[in-house]
């Protein structure tokens, strides 16, 4: 099938060069002409492992082409896919100016039919508000709107779209449901289900499936601070809440609460579309709120050592990205510790195996990188743990402690083993844990 994508954010990407590995041809469209030039010659903007070997089999096999011109791009397509920010706005509801301005640009250059595909998480309701704009220009024969959310992991985002638990597509359309299957058709061989229901249900999913996810994260992160008061430990309480078969294992992990590129905007997002229709949605707010304080809770636990004034000490911080195997800082919990850190008057030291460069940009010297994990602790007063990259879960503890002034770490992912590090004679604080002295 010949495809569209516009935009060639995270998702777009993601998604353009998956359907050109299963044989479409493809065309991603961008207006930034520098994104497009370095991918035209071959550079990805963005980290995800597995990308590279498919981007550039595809693009050197011609099934995978980049550009600036949408009327080039939607031309000979049967179906495009609008992969274009929703950011949050002062009011906390998504942003649709972009999806909305595409969808007035393509109502003025469709010449036959097409799928227009929103792909990117929008409020409900959204399908029918592009449906609006293009039908101001265009007959309602040349096209039809479907809502078919994406629910990609970053880190494991190629498997997740080559091999998905489910496929969602929201339509009203025969049309385009046939279209809509026979190009999913491919990834769900195993027998992995398409799923066929109105536009609006669709669009309510993805943002009841995040939800939901980011309010179990924090349920555990309530848990995990509790577990401290009463001296329980919360990897005891995870491992027997999770072999209930009702609860499950996954996403039980506390921690320093969650960041991203989703959670955070499609939960504030969905507590905005609640208060819109009139409802009160209680458990979304807290969720927030839990959400917004654990990302400070090394912050207490630095101060709580050292004292609220930290002039004249460093702390070494590991993993900046939000989650491990991305270069993804967008509401990572990394970047709330540190501006906590500096407002103190302490002096930062940072690794991050694929994040540093986003990190530099922000900060803009007033903190420094390190080559590798063990540089930053040169000197360092303390170890902070941010993100669970692999390389940093079995480090070699006697160079910890002989780069560190004080064998001090604040571990927020909960990488060691409490009596391990007992052992090895470390001051260890983690989440939901005893902490180690």
């Amino acid at each position: 099938m010949n495809i569209a994508v516009v935009g060639t954010g995270y998702v777009g990407l993601v998604t353009g060069t998956c359907f050109a590995e299963t044989g479409n041809n493809v065309i991603c469209v961008d207006i930034d002409e520098n994104k497009v030039r370095r991918m035209q010659d071959g550079e990805i903007p963005i980290y995800e492992p597995g990308l590279d070997v498919l981007f550039e089999r595809n693009k050197r096999q011609g099934r995978l082409v980049f550009t600036t011109n949408l009327a080039e791009a939607i031309a000979p397509a049967q179906i495009i896919f609008l992969a274009l920010p929703t950011p949050p706005g002062e009011d906390g509801s998504a942003d649709l100016k972009y999806i909305m301005g595409v969808a007035d640009d393509l109502s003025k250059i469709i010449t036959d039919y097409k799928v227009i595909v929103d792909k990117s998480t929008v409020p409900v309701g959204t399908s029918e508000k592009v449906h609006a704009v293009l039908a101001k220009n265009l007959s309602e024969e040349l096209f039809d709107v479907v809502s078919n959310p994406e629910f990609l992991r970053e880190g494991v985002a190629v498997e997740d779209f080559l091999k998905p638990d489910r496929v969602v597509i929201g339509t009203s359309s025969e049309k385009a449901k046939k279209l809509m299957k026979q190009l999913y058709e491919p990834f769900v061989r195993q027998g992995n289900p398409i799923y066929f229901m109105d536009e609006r249900s669709a669009e309510m999913t993805k943002y009841a499936a995040n939800s939901y996810l980011a309010a179990r994260i924090s349920f555990m992160n309530e848990i995990a601070n509790l577990c401290e008061l009463v001296g329980a430990n919360v990897d005891a309480v995870r491992v027997g809440m999770g072999s209930d078969s009702r609860i499950g294992k996954r996403f039980l992990f506390p921690g320093v609460g969650y960041g991203g590129s989703c959670f955070p905007k499609d939960v504030q997002a969905l507590a905005k579309t609640a208060d819109e229709y009139g409802y009160d949605f209680k458990i979304l707010k807290s969720v927030m709120n839990v959400n917004s304080l654990q990302k400070h809770r090394l912050t207490a636990k630095i101060k709580a050592h050292f004292g609220d004034d930290l002039s004249g000490k460093t702390i070494a911080i590991w993993g900046l990205a939000f989650k491990p195997n991305t270069d993804d800082i967008r509401e990572a919990p990394a970047l709330y510790l540190i501006d906590d850190l500096l407002k103190a008057g302490a002096k930062v030291k940072a690794f991050d195996p694929e994040a540093m460069k986003n990190v530099q940009a922000i900060y803009n010297g007033q903190l420094s990188m390190a080559q590798d994990q063990y540089e930053t602790l040169i000197g360092a007063d303390a170890l902070a743990i941010l993100t669970e990259w692999s390389v940093f879960r079995t480090p070699s503890f006697e160079v910890m402690k002989s780069l560190l002034k004080n064998p001090v770490i604040f571990d927020g992912r909960n990488l060691y083993d409490v009596d391990s590090m007992a052992e090895k004679g470390f001051y260890y604080e983690s989440i939901g844990r005893n902490t180690v002295q």
